[in-house]
């Protein structure tokens, strides 16, 4: 591997085999984010909810992050990273899986806990892929180590978008749900089954790519790098991460972060059809620009961090989406879209920034640490329902103004902007100009 301003390699040869195979893991969960986003939309019609009913796809999926993180952390503590990579391979297949049931019931529900379940894997696979790629290597090439791998999870994320294009929104029935209303009930439950089972399609798919996964991970010998330390000490390590402002800070810019990521993707859909006048497949096509404008952004500002600062990298890249986000609320048609599509230039450096910028100097409490910023991801789960509320509400006075809701709603990813430059600005001034001679804690 490249060598890193006098460090050394960003990932030592003996090591390189387990880095790949790790790698592997993050186009995975990539791939169930990026696919799952547009069935906000396809619920809503499939079941005929409104937005704020099928948003709540996103409180159940980020929902499963933040429950299980924690409890992950835990097990990895006192295990390993692989038996954590094991265990969250088998919920992820099971909770695909569990989209059989879900298909043929009919009903929302299920959906919410294959989704939950689903995603409790993810949060295993998370908390225990990321610490374990920091450790495979020194400490003053982890951000860049993290960044190059989180460089692949956006392909797993475009293979996604593209699979819920194609396979998914481009078979369901045309039909909206003021029609789908008018229908006689034995009519409207042959037409939702068909919608189910294609939306169940690739959720099949993904569980027999998981079973393969687990196999070779399971005969693979993966070292116990950095895992030398098996007692839990939760109370202590907890007072000593608490007691970071570097780190406590990154763990609430992260829930910020996530929660714009998720809005942005969530709702470009709805952006395009209700604002624009797109089809569901045409929107979702400008969902698909987004990802791979990020990422090529990731390669790039993997690229740059040789020779800017990670905080002052975030908290330029902050300030950029704040401004495009601000030209998507409040320039219509077309350019409004295309502001919001080049947010995704914006984000792409922004989650492992802040994971290892928020990691950096925990040593053993990275483990426990890892969690923290997992279960931040809670901000996907949060965000989205109270964005889909907005857009309910189809109009927003602005004082003698009546504005778009789905354009107002973009609001709250301003918002989400600011915090992050925030951190951006306090690791850049208070950390990076130190050149870590003092914490940002003590500052």
């Amino acid at each position: 591997m490249e060598k890193a301003n006098g460090y050394g390699k960003i990932v030592p040869a003996q090591l390189l085999l387990p880095f790949i195979l790790v790698t592997i893991l993050f186009p995975l969960w990539g791939f169930a984010n990026d696919v799952t986003n547009p069935m906000v939309k396809a619920f809503s019609r499939i079941l005929q909810m409104s937005n704020f009913e099928g948003s709540l796809v996103q409180f159940a999926f980020y929902g499963g992050y933040f429950a299980m993180a924690f409890p992950a952390a835990l097990f990895i503590k006192r295990y390993s990273y692989k038996a954590g990579i094991l265990v969250g391979l088998g919920l992820y297949a099971t909770g695909a899986l569990l989209f059989i049931p879900g298909s043929m019931m009919m009903v929302f529900w299920p959906f919410l806990a294959a989704y939950f379940i689903l995603t409790c894997g993810l949060s295993f696979l998370e908390t225990s892929a990321n610490p374990y790629i920091l450790s495979m290597g020194s400490e003053e090439t982890a951000t860049r180590r993290l960044n190059l791998v989180q460089s692949f999870n956006p392909m797993g994320s475009l293979l996604g978008m593209f699979v819920a294009q194609q396979i998914i929104l481009a078979r369901l029935n045309p039909a909206t749900a003021a029609e789908r209303s008018a229908m006689p009930a034995d009519q409207l439950a042959t037409l939702t089954a068909s919608d189910l089972a294609v939306v169940r399609t690739p959720y099949l798919g993904i569980a027999f790519v998981i079973a393969l996964v687990f196999v070779a991970t399971a005969i693979t010998r993966m070292p116990a790098h950095g895992e030398e330390d098996k007692s839990l000490n939760v109370g202590p390590t907890l007072r000593r991460l608490f007691r970071n402002s570097r780190y406590v800070e990154g763990v609430v810019a992260q829930f910020f972060y996530v929660g714009a990521q998720i809005m942005c993707w969530t709702f470009i859909i709805h952006y395009g059809t209700m604002e624009l006048g797109l089809s569901e497949v045409q929107a979702q096509g400008y969902n698909m620009v987004a990802m791979v404008i990020f990422v090529s952004s990731r390669f790039i500002c993997t690229f740059l961090l040789k020779y800017v600062s990670p905080g002052g990298l975030l908290l330029a890249l902050a300030l950029g989406g704040g401004a495009l986000t601000l030209g998507a609320i409040f320039i219509p048609g077309m350019p409004g879209l295309y502001c919001l599509v080049g947010v995704s230039a914006c984000m792409s450096l922004m989650f492992p920034t802040i994971y290892g910028i928020a990691l950096k100097g925990v040593g053993q409490d990275a483990k426990l640490g890892a969690a923290g910023l997992i279960m931040a991801i809670l901000g996907g789960s949060v965000m989205p329902p109270v964005q889909g509320a907005i857009i309910d509400l189809e109009t927003v006075g602005l004082g003698s103004f009546s504005f778009p809701a789905v354009r107002a709603s973009f609001v709250l990813v301003v918002i989400c902007f600011a915090v992050i430059a925030h951190y951006g600005w306090r690791t850049s001034v208070l950390h990076d100009r130190s050149h870590d001679r003092t914490p940002l804690s003590a500052q």
